[in-house]
């Protein structure tokens, strides 16, 4: 484990950390209310290691084999936070690793996850579509938010929490969280445990915090350039 790269996350840590509690401060917010999610993806273990000897606890992976590795190498009891695009045959594989879903999109999906032994330990985040005309984006429109929350309620074990959404390209970002935020305080009424935002990345995490992110998801700003995939 070099000790140049731990120096090296250590210090882009504690600048992300200040620009939280300055984004914090101006919104008129508490630094507890917002979870940092370091996006390990891609990146080796090595640097979740150093990141938990660090303090974080709460690590973003988009992949079975690769969450579960790290899982298993860093520290069983860190928050695990599965952020990729949700595939059905790999729903068994992910509840055996990620303690939150951030992606979760579809009702036959969350029929799946119902079905898992360990539902009741997972957290699920439900993504929101901003881009509604666009067939490659994931999520659930705003339009069809009320509905979906229904069909999910119905099965009666899956724990949604919040919403999550990332913010259009050429689009303002606060006026992207401005809209997922009300989306969520409309939920609110008849869903009271849907509290939390998943929102906000490197390039526009401030916007988001001041728009009321509890989780922000925070990558190349902490862990550098991200490599290749293979």
């Amino acid at each position: 484990m070099s000790s140049e790269r731990k120096e090296e996350l250590a210090e882009n840590l504690r600048k992300v950390k200040d620009r939280i509690a300055d984004a914090a401060s101006d919104s008129g917010r508490k630094i507890d209310e917002i979870t940092l999610v370091v996006v390990t993806k891609t990146f080796p273990v090595s640097d979740t290691q150093i990141l938990h000897e660090l303090g974080e606890r709460n690590f973003g992976e988009n992949r079975n084999e690769e969450g579960l590795a790290k899982k298993e190498l860093v520290d069983p009891h860190a928050i695990w936070h599965f952020q990729g695009q949700i595939q059905s045959k790999k729903i068994r594989h992910i509840t055996q690793w990620a303690n939150v879903i951030h992606s979760l999109d579809s009702v036959d999906h969350a029929q799946k996850f119902a079905h898992a032994e360990n539902v009741k330990d997972l957290k699920f985040f439900l993504q929101v579509n901003l881009e509604p005309s666009r067939d490659d984006r994931g999520g659930v429109s705003i339009a069809r938010l009320p509905d979906f929350l229904d069909e999910v309620a119905a099965l009666g074990s899956i724990n949604i929490i919040g919403f999550m959404s990332v913010a259009p390209l050429g689009v303002d970002p606060k006026e992207a969280f401005q809209e997922v935020a009300k989306a969520k305080n409309l939920a609110q009424k008849n869903y009271p445990s849907i509290t939390q935002l998943s929102m906000g990345m490197s390039g526009d995490f401030e916007e988001a915090i001041k728009c009321g992110a509890t989780h922000i998801r925070i990558g190349s700003s902490i862990l550098g350039s991200r490599p290749a995939q293979a």
